[in-house]
């Protein structure tokens, strides 16, 4: 038998947590889906259902593999690649995967991306244009479509060449990181190795930008292996009642928080004058003076 669990996202974790970890403790397999995931797709709901937080609980169970997926061949992927650890490897580990309450378009899958997608991050739509301003947006879940139009105003409006990157589990990359730090740590006198996302993303141009319909500690798993300007958006604070886009602007994650964001970064990098940035901001009706959403 290979059980798949579905449970209202924000309760999964919080409620039946002792039932995962005695899941994983008795070595069980299978699948825990959190449906109506993130902070702002399940708009109406408010204080106590909406869900910022499951990632960073499952992120403390050893067995438990956590996946953000943004794409319905993400999850083919994902659920592929679990019943083969678990039901054919005969691996001890089970997987949790968030769902989301909003309708998308689903492009197909591009070629190459399967490794990526399992590892946690890869390079889902790379700019369509070479500029001289470049950046490097990543999303997860429900929040690439706020990414990809980011990376379309930005190029439309400020000349900016962002490329898009789907990040489907911080937790994972962070896992593997941690990997590479311990075998560093007792192999001295080797040639030291490097984190997956720091490969990934070393060779990148400009400022990368993270946005999360969870809290804003999930993106910042990898913080520290992430090299150069990292800039993390995120649903910290307590949920809300209003429609999706009110949310998503009260947040701070919305595509126009992205494009602020990102000229913000490029200000401090010194590759754009703050008069911009600072224009933006009015364009885009953002108050710099509105109290923090987190409290």
């Amino acid at each position: 038998m290979i059980p798949f669990y579905i449970f209202y996202s924000m309760f999964g974790f919080q409620r039946t947590g002792d039932q995962a970890w005695a899941f994983g403790d008795a070595r069980g397999r299978g699948f825990l889906l959190g449906a109506t995931a993130g902070r702002t797709t399940l708009n109406g709901e408010g204080l106590q259902h909406e869900d910022g937080h499951s990632l960073v609980l499952a992120s403390t169970n050893p067995a438990c593999l956590a996946y953000d997926p943004a794409w319905a061949y993400e999850v083919a992927t994902i659920v592929q690649e679990g019943l083969r650890r678990m039901h054919g490897a005969g691996e001890d580990l089970f997987y949790y995967i968030t769902l989301y309450n909003e309708n998308f378009t689903m492009p197909a899958m591009p070629e190459g991306s399967r490794e990526g997608i399992l590892r946690g991050l890869y390079l889902f739509r790379p700019s369509s244009e070479a500029r001289p301003l470049r950046a490097q947006l990543l999303g997860s879940g429900t929040m690439m479509a706020q990414v990809l139009r980011a990376q379309e105003i930005l190029l439309e409006k400020y000349g900016v060449a962002a490329d898009a990157w789907s990040a489907t589990s911080y937790g994972e990359l962070r896992r593997q990181a941690l990997g590479v730090e311990r075998w560093n740590r007792l192999h001295p006198g080797e040639k030291p190795r490097v984190p997956h996302v720091t490969q990934l993303l070393a060779p990148t141009e400009g400022p990368i930008v993270a946005s999360s319909d969870f809290m804003k500690a999930v993106p910042d798993m990898v913080g520290r292996w992430v090299p150069g300007d990292f800039t993390v958006l995120g649903t910290n604070g307590f949920g809300r009642s209003d429609t999706r886009e009110v949310l998503r602007r009260f947040f701070e994650v919305d595509a126009e928080h992205i494009v602020v964001a990102t000229l913000s970064a490029l200000v401090r990098a010194g590759q754009l004058e703050a008069a911009r940035a600072i224009a933006a901001l009015r364009e885009y009706g953002i108050d710099p003076e509105a109290p923090d959403p987190a409290r």
